[in-house]
């Protein structure tokens, strides 16, 4: 026992020791003549690093805003459930301080316009979108601690001066614009990234984003400008110094090769009289700001920004840990963001994880062709612990995830109800044994000493069970959950095979037989104790694992296995490291309706 317990420690203090930060370059504050300026850019260290007081600074991670301009859909779900389950491994499981930030973006033409279609101010028109992200963001679990409107007044004020900043710098220029301009991406494309293409449906001929196929539309105006193209090399060289900024490896290469062949200098507002609903230009109300620097500027506004107390300007998050966004906004916060922080001198958030889309059948969701799901709805049939599993188990972060409803049945069952569900009944229902005389019986080094034995079951499901926290910490600082995920869905499935093998119920049957011979019994108790105590191990250990990912279920299976709350840390999350567990806190249940994953009541 002594032996697994001083590995144990070993790899907890590894893992507390363990940061999922990336070094970077410290960041030097220009000279300022604006002291609002210079007061908001006065909090960089003495060596410029921001890491430099890290116990003042709690983990800040961010979902992207979503547009208001129409309802949420499941990919809205998995984005938000991504970064939920990110952030409660770092509360839950590390006890690290953390703040979570969503929200919505409701300025720009696409808002202005789908108000417009449904004849409502555009102000209400958000007010009843943005509520039912937020809606989404309750019925999904997520542990939010800030929901972000754009059209917040303190979000107002920190664009104005993020503004002023830029004005500044120098990077700001008024110029007469022309180019292709795309309102559902609310984005200029480049020549070379535009085509003709033909409506399938209509035969129409379009000019479209090759990127997006969104149709796009020629636009002449005078607006201001951002000197993006003065920044290539400090982009470029940020990228260099810093490979593993953006996950996955895939998406940092298209980021490096926009810079290296696509960078153009960005328009930054817009013509108020082609778009009134946004932040005006400061100064200058003939221009309301471009709705992708309004947006962008909202994970300041989260962290404080520009209101931030010399001394104290860590304690609001930034810089931000861990943005997550979809593939399809890289540009924007990995070429566009990175940019514009780096022209008023502000450090660069420290990682990016964009993950993929979701398909149906393998097809695109489209609203066009009827396969967008929604997420209340799924919510309501599967349950919400049963849609997060899926959603982190089958998403993509690299690739498409294609979802369907047979994928959520046969996870449910083989993962949830099989898995998870099955291995939990068997332990703590049973009239043969008890959990918690185990837990005790196997608490001495003596009664343990069979699993420093090589090549027996239970020495290797103790092995197997040790390196499994360690396992899962480094999937979820490699910010790979969907990996963590299966490796503690596989630690049940084998010791369901475990449990199976060693049949403690033939054992127990055999130690109240009349018949067995009384020198046998105290070997027949050890293997019962020893088994019992081994599953009783992986789902107590499991359970703290899936804290972050189906929280409702993981605080039922530790109640009944009698977890106390404050042993639910990683430093418990070890072989041995709690012996005073074993009393249900939560009734275990007697039969298939009432356990941990009943059955489905439809399974079409």
């Amino acid at each position: 026992m002594e032996l697994f317990r001083t590995a144990s420690v070993r790899n907890l203090s590894w893992l507390r020791s363990r940061g999922s930060s990336l070094p970077r370059k410290g960041w030097i504050c220009s000279g300022c003549n604006a002291q609002r300026i210079v007061a908001s850019r006065r909090w960089a260290s003495s060596n410029g690093s921001s890491d430099s007081l890290p116990n003042s600074k709690p983990y800040y991670l961010t979902t992207p805003i979503f547009y208001v301009n129409a309802a949420p859909h499941v990919g809205h779900m998995y984005t938000m459930v991504l970064t939920d389950v990110l952030k409660r491994w770092q509360t839950q499981v590390r006890g690290r301080k953390a703040i979570l930030a969503t929200g919505t973006d409701e300025h720009g033409m696409k808002v202005q316009r789908a108000a417009a279609l449904e004849q409502v101010p555009p102000k209400a028109f958000c007010d009843h979108n943005a509520s039912t992200f937020r809606d989404l963001a309750a019925r999904s679990q997520i542990s939010n601690d800030v929901f972000i409107r754009t059209t917040d007044a303190e979000h107002k004020q920190a664009v104005e001066h993020f503004w002023h900043m830029l004005r500044h710098s120098g990077y700001i220029y008024e110029s007469k614009h022309k180019g292709w301009y795309c309102i559902s991406d609310e984005c200029f494309y480049p020549a070379s990234m535009v085509e003709k293409r033909q409506d399938p449906m209509t035969g129409v001929v379009h000019m479209v984003s090759s990127e997006t196929g969104n149709v796009v539309e020629w636009t002449e105006e005078k607006n201001y400008h951002f000197r993006m193209t003065a920044l290539r090399d400090r982009l470029l060289n940020f990228y260099k110094e810093n490979p593993e900024w953006v996950e996955p490896q895939s998406r940092m290469k298209e980021v490096v090769d926009w810079v290296e062949n696509n960078l153009e200098d960005l328009s930054i507002s817009r013509p108020s009289e082609r778009l009134s609903w946004g932040i005006p230009v400061p100064d200058d109300p003939s221009q309301t700001i471009y709705v992708w620097v309004d947006a962008l500027i909202n994970y300041l506004t989260v962290a404080g920004f520009p209101n931030w107390t010399p001394g104290r300007e860590l304690e609001g998050g930034w810089p931000a840990d861990l943005h997550v966004i979809g593939k399809d906004i890289v540009r924007f916060h990995c070429v566009y963001w990175p940019a514009l922080l780096l022209a008023v001198d502000l450090p660069l958030p420290k990682r990016v994880l964009s993950h993929a889309h979701w398909t149906m059948g393998g097809k695109k969701m489209s609203k066009s062709i009827g396969n967008v799901v929604n997420p209340f709805f799924a919510i309501d049939r599967w349950g919400v612990d049963t849609m997060r599993f899926f959603l982190i188990h089958d998403g993509g972060i690299a690739y498409d995830g294609d979802y369907s409803n047979a994928s959520i049945v046969d996870k449910y069952k083989k993962n949830l109800q099989t898995g998870m569900g099955n291995l939990t009944s068997r332990v703590t229902r049973s009239k043969v044994w008890n959990v918690r005389e185990a837990v005790v019986a196997m608490s001495t080094k003596e009664a343990l000493q069979g699993f420093s034995e090589t090549g027996t079951p239970d020495s290797k499901t103790a092995a197997a069970l040790q390196k499994l926290p360690v396992e899962v910490a480094t999937y979820m600082d490699n910010l790979n959950p969907r990996d963590a995920l299966r490796a503690i869905s596989n630690r049940l499935a084998e010791t369901n095979k475990y449990i199976q093998l060693a049949a403690p119920w033939d054992l127990g049957k055999k130690l109240l037989k009349e018949e067995t011979p009384e020198e046998d019994k105290p070997a027949l108790a050890q293997q019962l104790n020893t088994t019992i105590y081994l599953c009783a191990e992986t789902l107590r250990i499991c359970g703290i694992l899936l804290q972050p990912f189906v929280p409702d279920k993981a605080d039922h299976l530790l109640g009944m296995l009698g977890v106390d709350e404050s042993k639910r840390t990683i430093e418990y999350a070890a072989f041995g490291a709690d012996n005073e567990y074993g009393v249900p806190t939560r009734d275990p249940g007697s039969g298939k309706y009432d356990g941990l994953f009943p059955p489905l009541p439809v399974e079409d």
